[in-house]
């Protein structure tokens, strides 16, 4: 059979690392009983080779479970375990790591791709805004491991430091941690119809720190009913 679907290009790609990215678009993790198990986006597994176990990631009980509860994040990870090698990939989104190095990073759970078991986590939302801004709830990440980020396109980094950025809700991926986003409404009541919440409210972003843009607003969020 020949087809250039066979070519090396399309193949997975060798190597030691335990993260490593098959494309831009595809995320191999190696796993092994000694290694950090695995918490990822459910529904972010596309293929495995070897001996998987996967499990619902709880929410850790105390005020992770009332977070959780309240915002309905935090029910959408899976944990995985076992000997082999796990594909990760989420809408043809952009895929890009971070190591984690006894710091912290806030990453919108839209984003989230997988991470370490050995970083701390918690839920966090900017008040109201998860109601105002078509739920957005946010996850603090903190400690010693390796986080996948998506971006749904080439992403900007912006420096926060030199003057206030306001960002659209859905389109910041993960920002520095220690900068705290203030809601900010441009527009007046009169101007908000036929407007989706995501463009009446923005994240304002001010102090040393980055935050990361994606050039969409992502997928539509779609309320419960």
């Amino acid at each position: 059979m020949r087809s250039n679907l066979f070519d090396a290009s399309n193949q997975e790609r060798q190597t030691n690392d335990r993260w490593a990215l098959q494309s831009s678009k595809m995320l191999r993790c190696a796993l092994n009983p000694q290694a950090p198990e695995i918490i990822s986006a459910a529904g972010a597994m596309v293929a495995y080779q070897g001996q998987m176990d996967f499990s619902y990631q709880g929410s850790g009980g105390g005020m992770k479970l009332l977070k959780k509860m309240a915002t309905g994040e935090g029910g959408n990870m899976m944990r995985t375990r076992g000997q082999g090698e796990i594909f990760f990939a989420r809408q043809n989104n952009e895929i890009f790591l971070l190591q984690l190095e006894g710091d912290a990073l806030t990453l919108n759970t839209r984003n989230m791709l997988a991470f370490d078991s050995s970083i701390q986590w918690d839920i966090r939302s900017l008040g109201g805004a998860g109601f105002m801004a078509g739920g957005l709830f946010n996850l603090l990440l903190q400690g010693q491991g390796m986080v996948a980020v998506t971006s749904d396109g080439p992403p900007m980094l912006l420096d926060c430091s030199q003057q206030p950025t306001f960002v659209d809700p859905q389109a910041a991926v993960c920002w520095s941690a220690n900068l705290q986003p203030q809601i900010k409404n441009d527009f007046k009541m009169g101007s908000l119809i036929g407007r989706g919440s995501g463009e009446s409210f923005q994240l304002g972003f001010h102090g040393p720190g980055f935050v990361v843009v994606q050039p969409s607003e992502g997928a539509p969020v779609v309320a419960a009913s």
